[in-house]
């Protein structure tokens, strides 16, 4: 981004220079410039009603020997038994071992990498740990898991996240946080401002390393994990293991134990199918009645770019909707404002962009619609994430132009 004066180009005018926000910018575009061609039967899938063989954890969060403060938050939200990731995890971290964790979204991995990490701060005041995160949302939902588990303890924190206050961020960096969590950008800006020193953190994890890949953020996590101390326990959560992921974790890794629990590219429990549309008044007519027929559910719909979701954010309201927006040119402030809407249920419905498409986990929503495709496979298998979440049943639909799409001749609705 470039600021120069209103009246034009004029011989030695001073340009001023946001360089850091535009390779911000590209860094999160690299690899989303093409749009991926989807078969539209793939956005069709009965939800499975055959009852799968139930897991049987081989621990209960009561047999973990964590920090008395961690036994007595996790009792008082009354989890019981551990889920699949969690069950075969947490043992292994608190051993020491780095971990890496294949899971579907919505399995509980926050609180596989929590509980282990907090029990070493805990337990050791020397230990640190820096958490990374592929957007702010997931950066904040990690840290309220984490501040939930050590309610009544003293352990100071640092959110390193785009489009919040730098005061605030220096000021809590000041105090020598043991935790510092944020996104991959925004930590090396710190680092390179001399703020942020991490040869005395010997605890990092990545969560959904395959994200922050696609957004282009490599370069900074390579960095940022060469800044690191040598010896230091690492874990690595991720929905895939591709060639580039496993490269990354290959060369920042010390015999790490993997645990797969992944069952499938989607949820299980989430029914997909398609809405055809052949005009844009049909489809936004078509969104109209699903949304009519689901007044007390809560939805989250996608559609492609900010421009667009403000614009059908407010078609939405001016229809007698409890609707609100979400996207990447909303201040930190009112992004957040719109999810704690959309929790409380003031809201129940909102619309956003990708960003959204990870990070957010508000576990009542039932709907996902993409009213506009994805860009990708993956996207859509981390958008309709957001529904079903913790087995419950979810719905996800995807707006399809039948005039553009041949495709959808090959299959009945």
């Amino acid at each position: 981004m470039t600021y120069i004066k209103k009246r034009g180009p004029k011989k030695g005018a001073r340009k001023f220079s946001a360089k850091r926000t535009n390779n911000n910018n590209r860094r999160r575009r690299k690899g989303r410039n093409k749009k991926e061609t989807i078969n539209p039967a793939k956005f069709v899938k009965a939800a499975c009603t055959k009852v799968a063989d139930e897991y049987i954890a081989q621990n209960r969060f009561s047999d973990f020997d964590v920090a008395p403060i961690l036994k007595k938050n996790i009792a008082s939200r009354g989890f019981k038994e551990p889920s699949p990731i969690q069950d075969q995890s947490i043992p292994k971290g608190l051993e020491g071992r780095d971990v890496i964790g294949i899971a579907n979204t919505g399995t509980g991995k926050t609180m596989a990498f929590a509980i282990p990490v907090l029990d070493k701060l805990l337990k050791n005041t020397q230990s640190r740990v820096i958490i990374m995160a592929p957007t702010r949302e997931l950066a904040q939902q990690i840290l309220e898991e984490i501040k939930t588990l050590t309610r009544g303890g003293k352990l100071y924190h640092a959110l390193l996240i785009g489009g919040a206050s730098m005061y605030i961020q220096l000021k809590d960096l000041r105090k020598n946080p043991r935790i510092v969590i944020g996104t991959p950008g925004r930590i090396q800006d710190h680092i390179q401002k001399k703020k942020l020193d991490l040869s005395k953190f010997d605890i990092v994890v990545l969560d959904e390393v395959d994200r922050m890949l696609d957004m282009g953020f490599i370069k900074d996590m390579r960095s940022i994990l060469s800044k690191l101390g040598k010896k230091r326990q690492s874990f690595f959560f991720s929905a895939t293991m591709e060639d580039s992921v496993r490269t990354l974790i290959n060369d920042f890794s010390n015999n790490p134990i993997m645990i797969s629990v992944k069952t499938g590219d989607t949820c299980d429990n989430v029914e997909q199918g398609v809405v055809k549309y052949r005009s844009q008044d049909q489809k936004i007519e078509k969104l109209h009645e699903i949304l009519n027929e689901n007044r007390k559910n809560k939805v989250l719909i996608f559609d492609a770019t900010k421009r667009g979701v403000d614009k059908l954010s407010k078609k939405l309201i001016k229809r007698g909707f409890r609707a609100d927006a979400i996207h990447g040119n909303k201040s930190q402030r009112q992004r957040e404002k719109a999810l704690a809407r959309f929790k409380a249920n003031q809201t129940t419905i909102l619309v956003a962009t990708d960003v959204a498409a990870r990070g957010i986990d508000v576990p009542d929503i039932t709907h996902v619609i993409n009213y506009s495709a994805p860009q990708s496979y993956d996207d859509y298998v981390h958008r309709i994430g957001r529904a079903g979440r913790a087995g419950r049943a979810g719905q996800a639909l995807t707006f399809v132009d039948v005039m553009s799409s041949r495709q959808l001749r090959r299959y009945k609705r």
